[in-house]
């Protein structure tokens, strides 16, 4: 069974990514950058292979959703 996805805050993101802060909210408007999940009622997160999958490959990172609709 593989493990369950984590859910990582935007020190994380901040650090894997290499972006600011600012770039990482007007990525998450453009589409371009996952969006946050909300956690709690003053939190938010992403999930790690969210996260990962964009590292990955930035330039061709579109939301899992998006790419489902278009097939």
């Amino acid at each position: 069974m593989p493990d369950p996805d984590r859910i990582v805050r935007m020190n994380t993101v901040l650090s894997r990514t290499g972006l600011s802060r600012s770039t990482i909210y007007r990525k998450i408007a453009e589409g371009t950058f996952p969006a946050q999940l909300k956690i709690s009622v003053n939190g938010a997160g992403w999930r790690e292979s969210d996260i990962n999958r964009w590292v990955a490959d930035p330039v061709r990172w579109r939301p899992e959703s998006n790419t489902d609709e278009a097939r």
